[in-house]
């Protein structure tokens, strides 16, 4: 076959989801009216609406998220929910403060010269699941010892590290190349007793890996209580040796530093509030029995997405690209092409040039993620308001899920209601995909994916069966991503957990990740609008289901430390 030719067949995904060509959605949609059933029409309106530019990525503790969260409340409203924030209002503010590394931040051993903030060390910002670490080093004097290598099973004991300033070496890649992915090695809590840790990974870090420590995060500070991890940094492989005193190929694990060597000064972070309030959005639907008015079901999902890019990229662009070359959006790494994909990308390019001029584009408009969830939720609702079932249904639209599930962990842990009353959480996001286009194994119109459903309780799994197979939903599910150890960890990494750790039952619903996941891409046009609908129906199935029961679900499953490490 000639080349050419080959190209246009490689380019035909990419051809097919052009606009009018094969089903791609209109750029605008006038809003409507939404009615008590789940309609296209409703799901469409209230997508469109949350993820429009005008809202601006939705980003928590910005006007965009603000204007997203006052539309929510609104509809709320307007269906008949009762208010269950703060001071009888629709919110629950969420204490979010912006954090930065202070300038001034220093570390020096003794005999040498101090090492320098983001040249020779990187802090390591507290990220939950991934980087469980204090905010703050203050070392005075610790001793500096090697810890052996990240990871490894002969690396330094935690009683070994209590105390101490300890220098890890970096783990390797299989590829026998320093990896820069630490958080792949375990958690760094086991050596929470240690004055901190260095890892040697800084030079071996890609740049926007090393240019994310230095950004400005929007955090939860720590209340008292709450277990973390001891403060962290990355280090280049000669800072870490000039730590040590010595070569960290010639020192075994234990091994002080030369001389008894030790550390002073570290870093500290610098915070103030949001411009805007991060807000939940909170509702209730009482129920209509008197004895089971007082549990909960929850249904929720996330109102935030993650705002505004710094430079705007060329839409179709991104767009041809991923859904070739990055099937996973963000998920991914981009990587150079051949010339032979180039080639292909510029043919992508070009066939929607003829049908459209070229769009840049700045805004991550989170129309699946999670404008499909926030949508479902305000559907459900309004279904359920119509004919309540006998337990309270309680709604909640979580802010700040993409910067750590910060709303969520703040909502139960400062539940507007007892939280022993939630009688189990359904939570959603993501769910206005999962094309065949989308998935690459047994995507398509009934193709849905839940994680946890059995976890803590065996009867809400079989519940969530029971209902798909008697009220003819004719999903198939997918569980492959709620599998033990999943590299995902997507049990972990979604609102649903922060219910789970109290030991409240869940199951999260979603139709999974694509090419244009966390990317300026993801906008209304491409949501599968039939499928929204499809969910959302049987997810209200199933919170009826929970509902009308006689008895709550039985957790039959260890629950897990509130405080502990999320692990899948």
């Amino acid at each position: 076959m000639a080349a050419g030719a080959a190209l246009a067949l490689a380019a035909a995904p990419v051809l097919a989801q052009a606009p009018r060509a094969a089903g791609e959605g209109p750029a605008r949609h006038a809003p409507r009216p939404t009615t008590t059933a789940i309609t296209r029409d409703d799901a469409m309106t209230r997508v469109y609406v949350l993820a429009d530019d005008s809202m601006m990525g939705r980003d928590a503790g910005t006007r965009g998220n603000v204007m997203g969260t006052d539309y929510i409340a609104a509809e709320a409203r307007r269906i008949g929910l009762r208010p269950a924030g703060e001071n009888g209002t629709f919110f629950q503010t969420v204490p979010m403060v912006r954090r930065t590394v202070d300038p001034q931040s220093s570390l020096t051993p003794r005999g040498g010269n101090p090492l320098k903030l983001w040249e020779d060390f990187a802090p390591l910002p507290q990220v939950e699941g991934f980087f469980d670490v204090a905010p703050t080093l203050a070392a005075q004097a610790a001793p500096v010892v090697y810890g052996g290598r990240w990871g490894d099973s002969a690396a330094l004991t935690p009683e070994q590290a209590r105390g101490r300033f300890v220098v890890f070496s970096a783990p390797m890649a299989p590829n026998g190349r320093p990896d820069f992915r630490i958080w792949m090695q375990g958690p760094m809590t086991r050596y929470a007793g240690a004055a901190g840790i260095a890892i040697a990974t800084l030079d071996a870090s890609p740049p926007p890996f090393v240019n994310f420590l230095r950004e400005e995060q929007l955090v939860l500070p720590e209340e008292p209580g709450q277990r973390g991890g001891p403060p962290a940094m990355l280090v280049t492989s000669i800072a870490a040796e000039r730590l040590l005193g010595a070569p960290l190929t010639s020192l075994r694990p234990g091994a002080a530093a030369a001389g008894g060597r030790t550390v002073t000064g570290g870093f500290r972070p610098l915070e103030q509030r949001t411009a805007f309030p991060a807000r939940n959005v909170v509702a209730i639907l009482p129920g209509t029995d008197a004895r089971l008015r007082g549990q909960y079901v929850a249904i929720g999902a996330h109102n935030d997405h993650v705002g505004i890019a710094e430079h705007a990229e060329d839409h179709d662009s991104v767009r041809v690209y991923d859904r070739l070359f990055r099937r996973g959006g963000a998920e991914e790494q981009p990587r150079e092409l051949s010339a032979a994909e180039t080639a292909q990308l510029r043919a992508g390019i070009d066939s929607l040039r003829r049908i459209r001029p070229a769009r840049r584009d700045s805004i991550f408009n989170g129309a699946d993620d999670d404008a499909s969830g926030t949508a479902a939720v305000l559907e459900i609702a309004q279904q359920m308001a119509a004919k309540p079932p006998r337990r309270s249904v309680l709604f909640v639209w979580h802010t700040a899920e993409e910067k750590g599930l910060f709303g969520s962990q703040h909502f139960t842990e400062h539940p507007t209601v007892p939280r022993d009353s939630i009688v189990a959480q359904l939570n959603i996001d993501m769910v206005g995909r999962g094309r065949a286009d989308d998935v690459e194994r047994g995507g398509g119109p009934g193709y849905l994916q839940l994680v946890g459903s059995r976890r803590l309780s065996t009867q809400l799994g079989d519940l969530v069966e029971e209902v798909n197979r008697t009220g003819s939903h004719g999903f198939t599910f997918d569980y492959s991503m709620d599998a033990d150890k999943h590299e995902a960890n997507i049990y972990c990494r979604s609102d649903h957990y922060n219910y789970a750790r109290w030991g409240i039952p869940v199951t999260f619903f979603t139709t999974g990740g694509h090419a244009d996941y966390h990317m300026v891409t993801d906008e209304p046009q491409y949501v599968d609008f039939d499928k929204l609908v499809r969910v959302s129906r049987f997810i209200g199935s199933v919170a009826e289901a929970v509902a009308n029961r006689d008895a709550r679900p039985v957790v039959d499953k260890p629950k897990p430390d509130p405080y502990g490490r999320c692990k899948q």
